[in-house]
Order: C-alpha cells, then sequence, then structure tokens
C-alpha cells in the first residue's frame, strides 16, 4: 500500500530540484499536492510533468499576504493538510567586508522568516498527527568561510523545529527538519560563487564524506517522504540528516 494515500501535503519551493522531487516522490505515494514557487512558466512546467494530482500555486514566502492566499487555497482544495514540507530556501555566499543588509535581509527573509511564517500561517489547517517537514542543511552545525549568513540560517532553522515541536505536540503533529548534504541542482548556481570555488567545495564535501560522493535529490526525497509517512510517527524534533556522513565524521 502507498504510504501517503488519501494525505494532503504543501511543498513550497516545489518547481525544482529536491522539492520537485519530492513531489515526485509524494504523487507516487499516493498524496494530494500542492506546489509552491515564485516562477510562473516553471510551475506550469512542474505541474504538467507532475500529473493532475498537483495543484501549482504562486507563492513568495517572503510575503505574508500570499501565504494567507496559500492557507486559503489549501483550504479551499483539500479542507486540511497532513504534510507541509517547508522546503523554499535560497544560499548566498560573500565574505564578510562584502555582505551588506539586502544580502543579509535575503537569506534570512526566505530562510527563516519564510519558514515561520510558512508554518504559522498554515498551522490552523495541519489535521491532527500531520507532519511537518523543515528543510534545513548539513551544515547547520558547521561553519565555513564566506558562509556566515547562509549557515545562520539553517542554524535557525534547525532550531525552530524543535520550538515548533514542542509548540504543536498537543495536536499531535510532529515537527522534524531534514538536512542534506551537497546535492548538485540549480540551487548551487545561484550561491554567488565563481565555479572554480564552488567545484573546489564540492570536491572538500566529497573527499570529506565517507561515502565519497555527492547526494542525489532523490534521495533527499526519500527521506522526506519516510519524515511525511506513519513510519516515522514517533519522531517529532529531530533532524534527519541525509549527507553521506559529511557532518558526522
Amino acid at each position: 500500500m502507498s504510504r501517503l494515500t488519501n494525505k494532503t501535503a504543501v511543498i513550497t519551493g516545489g518547481t525544482t530540484g529536491i522539492g520537485f522531487e519530492t513531489a515526485k516522490q509524494f504523487v507516487a505515494e499516493g498524496a494530494q499536492v500542492i506546489v509552491t514557487g515564485q516562477n510562473d512558466e516553471r510551475l506550469q512546467a512542474a505541474a504538467k510533468e507532475l500529473g493532475e494530482a498537483v495543484i501549482p500555486v504562486r507563492v513568495d514566502v517572503r510575503s505574508l499576504s500570499d501565504l494567507e492566499s496559500l492557507a486559503a487555497r489549501v483550504k479551499a482544495e483539500f479542507g486540511g493538510l497532513d504534510i507541509l514540507f517547508a522546503n523554499a530556501g535560497i544560499g548566498l555566499f560573500a565574505p564578510l567586508d562584502a555582505i551588506d543588509e539586502a544580502f543579509y535581509n535575503d537569506q534570512f527573509d526566505v530562510n527563516v522568516k519564510g519558514v515561520f511564517f510558512t508554518v504559522q500561517k498554515l498551522a490552523e489547517l495541519l489535521n491532527e498527527r500531520a507532519s511537518v517537514i523543515l528543510n534545513a542543511s548539513a551544515v547547520n552545525e558547521k561553519g565555513a568561510a564566506m558562509g556566515s549568513v547562509y549557515f545562520a540560517t539553517k542554524a535557525a532553522v534547525r532550531s525552530l523545529a524543535r520550538s515548533l515541536a514542542a509548540e504543536l505536540a498537543s495536536r499531535q503533529i510532529r515537527v522534524n527538519a531534514i538536512s542534506p548534504g551537497f546535492v548538485p541542482t540549480n540551487f548551487q548556481s545561484k550561491m554567488g560563487l565563481p565555479p572554480e570555488v564552488l567545484n573546489s567545495f564540492g570536491d572538500y564535501v566529497k573527499q570529506s564524506a565517507p561515502l565519497g560522493r555527492f547526494g542525489k535529490p532523490g534521495e533527499i526525497a526519500a527521506g522526506v517522504v519516510f519524515l511525511a509517512s506513519d513510519e516515522s510517527s514517533y519522531m517529532t524534533a529531530a533532524d534527519l540528516v541525509v549527507d553521506g556522513g559529511f557532518m558526522n565524521v
């Protein structure tokens, strides 16, 4: 039997990369899914590929009015929500002396404010025993030159999983984080790093991880499916690290 049969789900940032692969696996497991994104062309292309079980909705997670509109759409389409994957995020690198307020705000607005208010605006629609998954990162307990702002946002997301798990526990709603390692997607192309620096960082990660390779979007999505399903029914406030061992060795 499919693990998510008759479940309703929202995936923010679901048009590409890990979000898209997760939507694909959710559908294969029997869920009805709303995917969000900011680009109409990518939204429609993703929905076409994913099929009739997916509804595309344009959302900028930095906008509370967009998130309120998303909540209204979820209520109209589904009535209630069983799974929320707060996946939308960005990652930019820069040296300390080159970081300005806009650089700082952009990342915290998407990665922290966006995640927090996504959960807040959809919380009243979450069914009892719903599963909320926050996309953190395997860097949430690490540091690196030029990564100060991005790494800090992901540490904040990991912290949110703990506090939100405590707050929603009375409704038997589980909140967990998933922390991917280095997974080549179009995400890396938006980091603002020169190709040679990005390649060097990728080589470092590959050599440091015991499994000696990069991850695949489908491998991260499989972890999200596990956290969304009843197979993880006794897990909350946890961080599922899927990084080939990079963070822990």
